[in-house]
C-alpha cells in the first residue's frame, strides 16, 4: 500500500491574536451590520487564539482589487510553496534521507483561494529543479475538502505507479479573500475563522524504496462522497471585487445526519468498525464542526483532541488544515497497525475519507 513517507507545514509571515482580529472587524463593519455586538461574539465562541496571515492587519483596511488580490496569491502561494517543499524533502525528523526534486515522479496542487493559469506547480517548477517530465495534477475548488480529496488521488497515482513518488501541496491564503464591504453574516462567521496555510505531503508508492526512521501512515484505501443540490451549503460567490464565501449555519446538522452513514458504510468495506479506529484526523472546519464529528462518529473529545488544538492555533486554514493535524498524529508516538481515519468535507457538498494504518 502506499505510504506517506513525510509532510511538512509552513505558518505565513504574520501570527494575528484572534482578540485584535475581532477589534478590526468591529470598525470596519460598525454601522453597517445590525446587533454587531451580538454577532461578533463568533469570534470568541469559536476558541480559537491565533491564527496566521500572510499580509498584515493593516492590509485589510484599504480596498484592494480583484487583480491586486490575485497577484498577491500567485506571488505568495508560488513562494510558500516552495519553502513547504523543501521542509518536506529534507524533514529527517522522517526520512533517513533527504530527497531532492529530480526524485519526484508527480506533483498534486490543490488550492480554492486564488485563480492561476499556468497553474502554481508551473510556476515552482520554475524555480525549483523538478525534472521537465514531473505530472502534474492542479486541484481547485475543493475547499476545505482539498487536503484529503489531493492525499487520495497521490494514493490512486501510486498504486497505478508503485515505483514513484507524489508530492501533494495545499496552498490556501484565505486572508487575500476577506470582503470589507460584504456585510453578511457569511462573510462575518469567514472573518472569525479563517487563516492562511501552507502544507505538503510525500506519498511514495510500494516499489518507491523511500525509507523512513519511525513508523508512518499508510493509506489502504479511500471514499468520497457527494450530496445533491447542496452548492449552497459552502463556496465561493464570484463576484467583481472578488471571492465572496458562503458558509450555511446548517452545516453542523448537516454532518451530524450525513457524514455517519458515509464512513459506516466505507469501513464496513474495509471489515472494519469505528471502534476499531486509535486515531480520527478530522479536518476542523470550526468548534461545532468538530462536536458534530464526535456525534455522529461516536468518539470523545479526546479523539479530536489534536484537531481542537490545530483549530485553537491556527484557525481554519482550509485545504491544508487536515494535513496539520496529520503532522502532530505522524510526530507523536503511535501504536504499531493501529487505524487511523483522516476525513474533511468540503463545497459540492462533499466528503472524502482516507483509511490510515500505522506501520513500521
Amino acid at each position: 500500500m502506499p505510504k506517506i513517507a513525510s509532510v511538512s507545514t509552513y505558518n505565513p509571515p504574520y501570527t494575528l491574536e484572534q482578540v485584535n482580529i475581532e477589534q478590526l472587524t468591529k470598525e470596519l463593519f460598525r454601522d453597517k451590520i445590525p446587533q454587531l455586538d451580538r454577532l461578533l461574539k463568533v469570534f470568541e465562541n469559536g476558541e480559537i487564539k491565533q491564527r496566521h496571515f500572510s499580509v498584515p492587519l493593516e492590509w485589510h483596511r484599504t480596498k484592494h482589487t480583484f487583480e491586486e488580490r490575485n497577484d498577491l496569491y500567485i506571488q505568495l502561494a508560488t513562494e510558500y510553496s516552495i519553502k513547504a517543499i523543501e521542509s518536506c524533502l529534507q524533514n529527517t525528523q522522517f526520512l533517513t534521507h533527504p530527497l531532492t526534486p529530480p526524485d519526484i515522479d508527480a506533483i498534486i496542487f490543490v488550492s480554492s483561494t486564488g485563480i492561476s493559469t499556468p497553474s502554481i506547480d508551473a510556476r515552482i517548477m520554475n524555480k525549483l529543479n523538478f525534472s521537465d517530465r514531473l505530472k502534474r495534477l492542479p486541484i481547485w475548488g475543493l475547499g476545505c475538502a482539498g487536503g484529503a480529496s489531493g492525499l487520495s488521488r497521490a494514493y490512486d497515482y501510486c498504486l497505478a505507479h508503485p515505483k514513484e513518488k507524489v508530492l501533494v501541496v495545499c496552498v490556501e491564503l484565505c486572508s487575500l479573500t476577506f470582503q470589507q464591504n460584504d456585510y453578511s453574516k457569511s462573510n462575518l462567521v469567514g472573518a472569525s475563522l479563517f487563516a492562511d496555510g501552507v502544507a505538503c505531503l510525500l506519498v511514495c508508492g510500494d516499489e518507491a524504496f523511500v525509507k523512513t526512521n519511525k513508523m508512518v501512515p499508510y493509506i489502504l484505501n479511500t471514499a468520497s462522497k457527494w450530496m445533491p443540490n447542496s452548492e449552497d451549503v459552502m463556496g465561493w460567490d464570484l463576484k467583481n471585487d472578488g471571492l465572496h464565501v458562503i458558509f450555511s449555519r446548517d452545516i453542523p446538522s448537516i454532518i451530524s445526519k450525513w457524514l455517519g452513514p458515509f464512513i459506516d458504510d466505507f469501513l464496513q468495506e474495509q471489515q472494519l468498525s469505528k471502534e476499531q479506529l486509535e486515531y480520527l484526523v478530522a479536518h476542523p472546519g470550526g468548534k461545532k464542526v468538530l462536536k458534530a464529528y464526535e456525534q455522529t462518529l461516536n468518539m470523545t473529545e479526546q479523539h479530536t483532541a489534536i484537531s481542537r488544538e490545530v483549530l485553537q492555533k491556527n484557525g481554519n486554514m482550509s485545504s491544508p488544515t487536515v494535513h496539520y493535524v496529520l503532522e502532530q498524529f505522524m510526530l507523536k508516538e503511535t501504536k504499531s497497525d493501529a487505524f487511523g481515519l483522516l476525513v474533511a468535507l468540503g463545497p459540492g457538498f462533499s466528503g472524502e475519507a482516507v483509511l490510515l494504518q500505522w506501520r513500521d
